[in-house]
């Protein structure tokens, strides 16, 4: 692969509010929506990046508090929707937006459907379906950390970031995605979505800390295009220097290529969102958008052409 940065901006709402902590961006009617995994509202760019974003409420308020940090004391009960992935349903499409699953307040769902060009969300505990997502990978509850979704047939692929220097590999799992939306809209319990088809990735070093995933997306011919990050953290729910970063392709379960991320304003991009803008047979254009791991900076997005 060879991957060309092309543009960089910040991103705002529009009153000039910083979008903290991007974890996912997906389409959402005509423009896309970027998640913040430590807050209940996302932000939705409908007229360009430079108009700044609408807030979209995807959970309710937990214990009053609409944004959750390390300093204020309430980092733990940050619902960390890390993963967003675009689905079809019977009145057009929506966006399945999925907690982590590394904290018991992750563990949620959302749901997020236009009503006119009013978005709508569902929330849904899941709790029952990361029990089961957790045996079938073969890792403990507490060091589960599901950051990246992408529909692959009939079945969602779901990610698991892994923490390598601690012998956790990075994986997968496929769920039925008719099941899991049943789930989803109370139509089936959490616990009976067929998990399936475990997967391990290997992806390679930076500075001895291993490259982990942070996002995926489907590329027009069908490879997956994985965002993966080498930050020195030392479980699933602290952060750490982010030394590395690389995109790598997959060719059904196989790593065929691994490419380091252009560095940003001299700094490793933490990217933790993809997401298709066009693309063919040989080269795909991005939107990417980072996490500074600090709320009073604004999140990076990137527009990325990648030649494969």
């Amino acid at each position: 692969m060879r991957i060309e940065l092309e543009h960089v901006a910040r991103l705002r709402f529009a009153d000039g509010t910083p979008v903290r902590s991007a974890s996912a961006v997906a389409p959402l009617g005509e423009g896309f929506l970027v998640v913040q995994d430590d807050a209940t509202h996302a932000a939705w760019f409908r007229d360009g990046v430079a108009a700044g974003g609408s807030p979209v409420r995807l959970l309710p308020a937990v214990a009053g508090m609409e944004t959750f940090e390390s300093a204020a004391g309430t980092k733990h009960l940050k619902p960390d929707l890390e993963a967003a992935c675009q689905v079809d349903l019977p009145h057009g499409p929506g966006l399945l937006l999925l907690g982590s699953g590394s904290s018991p307040a992750r563990l949620r769902w959302s749901l997020l459907r236009l009503d006119g060009d009013r978005p709508r969300s569902r929330v849904t505990d899941m709790a029952g379906l990361y029990d089961v997502v957790a045996a079938v990978l073969g890792v403990t509850r507490d060091v589960l950390n599901l950051e990246g979704a992408h529909v692959v047939g009939s079945s969602l692929r779901w990610y698991h970031r892994g923490l390598p220097s601690a012998g956790l590999a990075p994986g997968s799992v496929d769920l039925d995605l008719a099941v899991a939306l049943d789930a989803v809209l109370g139509r089936a319990q959490p616990e009976q979505v067929p998990v399936r088809h475990p997967r391990r990735y290997e992806f390679g070093a930076v500075d001895g800390v291993g490259l982990a995933i942070t996002d995926a997306v489907t590329l027009p011919g069908g490879s997956a295009l994985l965002s993966t990050a080498a930050e020195d953290s030392p479980d699933p729910r602290d952060d750490g220097p982010v030394v590395g970063a690389a995109l790598a392709m997959l060719h059904g379960s196989e790593v065929v290529d691994v490419t380091a991320l252009p560095l940003v304003a001299g700094a490793v991009p933490k990217v933790e969102g993809l997401m298709v803008l066009d693309g063919d047979a040989r080269q795909t254009r991005l939107l990417a958008v980072a996490d500074a791991d600090d709320p009073a900076t604004p999140s990076v997005a990137m527009r990325l052409l990648v030649h494969h």
